[in-house]
């Protein structure tokens, strides 16, 4: 029988934010693969017959290199029959996804994914920041600050230069630089937002301007994992560090 992996996304961190599909994949299977940024509750989904193996993968702190998890990817699926990653939001929104899925099936191993709701979404949408709305833009953007060298994403220029919503997924540590950059573009008023472990109990959202959102963001300590959003529609967000009641309570499956 021929090897099978299943990549699930596992949405912003809250449990009840988890599709259904991905939890039926999760309880059936033999070994799962975990990123940090997959919450307890989530974890707490798969069975305790189920071997679950930490692969690290934060800002800064990495448990395995990539090349590391692939290869591991490849030995428990012939070692089990198939086996199970688990990543925070979607797989697929710059989450190395499709580079596990063409490891693998380097290998011949058949690869099936599931999708799941991506912070770039997810955090605005818990901040009551509607992406789009009528009559004040007609795109949204979502952009990686950081390349895979380190540096400052190029597509934030021309991202700036339009008058689009951008959402900014791992910008906290070059917020400076971010809003430096948006501010030769737009005007320094532009309302911008740092959404922090959206769906979470420790969600926090900070509202500031392109002028004053580092000295906010250092007021407010805001730190990785969380999502930037800057366009006009985010006047419209709330400061909170109060999550919705309901994504508080643990769904019981």
């Amino acid at each position: 029988m021929t090897p099978t992996f299943h990549l699930i996304g596992a949405g912003p961190g809250d449990a009840e934010l988890l599709t259904l599909k991905a939890l039926r994949v999760l309880k059936e299977s033999k070994v799962v693969l975990y990123d940090a940024l997959v919450s307890q509750d989530i974890l707490d989904f798969i069975p305790e017959s189920v071997e679950k193996i930490y692969v690290g993968k934060r800002a800064g702190a990495h448990y395995l290199k990539q090349e590391e998890t692939n290869a591991l990817i490849v030995e428990m699926a012939f070692k089990y029959g198939s086996v199970t990653r688990l990543k925070g939001g979607d797989s697929f929104v710059f989450g190395r996804g499709q580079e596990e899925i063409e490891y693998a099936e380097s290998f011949g191993i058949d690869s099936y994914v599931v999708p799941g709701i991506s912070s770039s979404l997810a955090g605005p949408t818990l901040a009551g920041i509607p992406v789009t709305k009528r009559g004040v833009n007609e795109s949204f953007w979502v952009v990686t600050a950081t390349t895979c060298s380190g540096g400052l994403s190029k597509d934030l220029t021309h991202a700036a230069a339009s008058s689009a919503t951008i959402v900014v997924l791992m910008g906290v540590g070059k917020l400076e630089l971010i809003a430096q950059l948006f501010s030769m573009y737009r005007n320094e008023d532009e309302p911008i937002a740092l959404v922090q472990d959206a769906s979470l109990p420790t969600q926090k959202v900070v509202i500031g301007t392109l002028k004053d959102i580092v000295e906010r963001a250092n007021e407010r300590d805001v730190r990785p994992p969380a999502v930037i959003v800057i366009g006009e529609v985010v006047a419209l967000g709330k400061e909170s560090e109060i999550v919705a009641a309901s994504s508080n309570s643990k769904m019981s499956v």
